[in-house]
């Protein structure tokens, strides 16, 4: 498989992103060249990664002796102790901004590495290595860091770039079908929002992917998934307007996360496909989208048993904490809640042009349970 590169062009930076199936041993030599001034490397990386992955990124940096912390991962571990310990060993180790964090891991461990990154030393150097489905095809590109707060998912955090992001489809080879999926929520929703003829092609081939994990089509749904993603991010990157499409589902998942208290019991991708079935089904009874499109969608959820149904992961009663943690959104401009949806397969709503009243939700979320 031909190793692929595509430049993410933000305001703030431009920067590389790798695509190849089993080049995580040219790390160092990337280094070399996009970072010649760098001395010192920490890894950040995920404890369930398979240790020969680790073996093998290590030895390719051999040269910096890097250190290595190996977290064991959750949403719990985005939190301002955690940060707040990795960066005291930083200064300890007296890194400079010239020096380098790498994350090694999910979407989890690339928000608090990046977030790590962009306080020490007021920037450090950041690489993402993204090993899940769900980093490689969204979440470690466009700069967003980020911990959680009490009060809500990803609430306190910075717009921090990387120097560049490596993706190794091989590495997807070890993850389960649940992870899978879970990655798969995020590439779905590129299509959806910008791309009717890649949700098209989903169709054809999304059941390859999931269970056979072909890495050919892996690879072009990674990559079509990132070209989407880097248009939007390089025309707002600090998430002013445009960037808000790429919500669609998300004010949902963040109530539904919320509501499990950010447990292993719903992941971030589940609660994604679970608010995108939602956002669909509020965008057909408000008349902006078809019952043609809307039967699509729902013929694609069905044919691949993706989460589609609430009442499969809630009860009834726990609506109102769904509500309590949407209402606390970032995206909401007044007590309203604010929502993407979408008009058809590839085209949304205007970015703060749909709100509706928390009663509104209640009553919507509550018909799912007739």
């Amino acid at each position: 498989m031909k190793n692929t590169k595509i430049v993410v062009n933000t305001k703030s930076k431009s920067y590389p992103i790798y695509f190849g199936d089993g080049n995580l041993n040219t790390t160092g030599t990337l280094i070399k060249k996009n970072l010649p001034n760098v001395k010192k490397i920490c890894i950040i990386s995920d404890k369930n990664l398979p240790l020969v992955l680790l073996k093998k990124l290590s030895k390719s940096l051999k040269k910096y002796n890097p250190k290595i912390y190996r977290l064991s991962v959750s949403e719990k571990i985005k939190n301002f102790k955690i940060a707040y310990q990795l960066i005291e060993n930083m200064l300890n180790d007296n890194f400079n901004r010239s020096d380098c964090i790498i994350s090694f891991g999910g979407g989890i461990l690339g928000d608090l590495s990046a977030f790590i990154s962009s306080l020490t030393k007021r920037g450090v150097k950041f690489i993402n290595i993204p090993t899940t489905l769900l980093a490689q095809g969204d979440a470690s590109i466009g700069g967003k860091t980020a911990i959680n707060s009490s009060q809500g998912k990803n609430l306190i955090g910075t717009f921090y770039q990387p120097e560049f992001v490596l993706v190794d489809i091989s590495m997807l080879n070890s993850l389960p079908r649940r992870e899978i999926i879970c990655g798969y929520g995020e590439i779905l929703k590129h299509s959806l929002i910008l791309d009717r003829k890649f949700f098209l092609w989903l169709s054809l081939n999304a059941k390859k992917i999931i269970n056979n994990k072909d890495n050919n089509l892996l690879k072009i749904a990674v990559i079509r998934s990132c070209k989407i993603k880097s248009k939007i991010v390089n025309r707002d990157e600090r998430e002013k307007n445009l960037r808000m499409i790429l919500n669609f589902g998300h004010t949902f998942a963040h109530g539904f996360e919320g509501a499990k208290n950010f447990s292993k019991k719903l992941s971030h991708g589940e609660a994604v496909l679970l608010g995108m079935m939602m956002a669909s089904q509020l965008s057909y009874q408000k008349k902006l989208l078809s019952l043609k499109d809307l039967t699509l969608i729902k013929k694609h959820y069905l044919s691949l048993n993706l989460p589609m149904k609430i009442n499969k992961f809630f009860k009834k009663k726990e609506i109102n904490k769904i509500i309590s943690f949407m209402k606390k959104d970032k995206k909401n401009l007044n007590e309203k809640i604010n929502l993407i949806l979408i008009k058809k397969i590839g085209k949304t709503t205007q970015p703060n042009s749909f709100a509706v009243n928390s009663s509104e939700i209640k009553k919507f979320l509550t018909v799912q349970y007739i």
